[in-house]
């Protein structure tokens, strides 16, 4: 009896033995996911005409990076336009301007604060494919005999074309003046002008218009401001596509359309 006892007492500690040299089951591993875009609904733009290439190209990547964002077609015009149409109530979340003063009427009208500057942009003289009008430089827009089109002084791109020619000491009478620079480069482009002063963004990868840099083209910069409006709709997502305009991605492409660092 003895002899069994101390059988079935060497049975049990090496049974315990086993148990307590056995490593604990590992807690099994919680897989990790990265948290879900909390961004949703409709973001509308009121945007420059000269940002068309530049924000349909952004707007396609900020939709991708939040799915659950949908930028409506975005409003292009001459800054001015959009301006007035702001400040008469149209209904819009973020509002990029071609230039400050454009921007200020906005904020003047309390609509906004804080605009942030995103991009610049110089002038060109553009021309038909092939210059049928021989124009070399800036004093040939003076000459009667060649047609030109800018935009209206009251557009940014308008102004600042006043200005280079005014700083040039020159006299242009324009055939007509258009309500934002996609209608200058479209007449030229269609040979109904000889020159247009667009900007340098616009003729960037079209063959069917030439350009010039004319002299002093350096001194007139025009400086792009967004904006979140305070009314906005969707005031989460417009913040973002703000931020996302002024960050490396936003910057990177306006840089590969033409545009100066802000």
């Amino acid at each position: 009896m003895k002899r069994i006892a101390s059988v079935l007492a060497l049975a049990s500690i090496a049974v315990l033995g086993g148990c307590a040299s056995q490593p604990s089951a590992a807690p099994e591993a919680t897989a990790s996911t990265p948290a879900a875009d909390d961004l949703t609904g409709q973001l509308t733009i009121y945007a420059a005409a000269s940002l068309k290439t530049a924000f349909d190209e952004l707007a396609t990547e900020f939709e991708a990076q939040h799915p659950g964002v949908d930028v409506v077609p975005i409003v292009y015009d001459g800054s001015s336009t959009l301006a007035t149409q702001l400040i008469e109530g149209a209904p819009a979340d973020v509002f990029a301007s071609a230039d400050e003063a454009n921007m200020q009427k906005v904020v003047d009208a309390g609509l906004a604060s804080g605009p942030e500057l995103f991009a610049t942009n110089t002038l060109v003289i553009a021309t038909p494919k092939g210059n049928p009008g021989d124009v070399e430089d800036l004093s040939d827009l003076a000459d009667d005999s060649v047609t030109v089109v800018l935009c209206a002084p009251e557009v940014p791109c308008g102004a600042a074309s006043q200005k280079l020619i005014s700083n040039a000491g020159l006299t242009v009478t324009p055939a007509s003046y258009e309500q934002n620079v996609t209608a200058v480069l479209t007449k030229v482009a269609a040979g109904e002008a000889d020159a247009g002063l667009v900007y340098v963004t616009d003729v960037k990868g079209r063959d069917d218009v030439d350009s010039i840099v004319p002299e002093g083209a350096s001194d007139v910069v025009n400086k792009y401001p967004i904006v979140a409006l305070k009314d906005a709709a969707n005031p989460d997502a417009a913040a973002a596509f703000a931020e996302f305009l002024l960050g490396t991605q936003g910057q990177e492409v306006l840089a590969g359309l033409g545009f100066g660092a802000p």
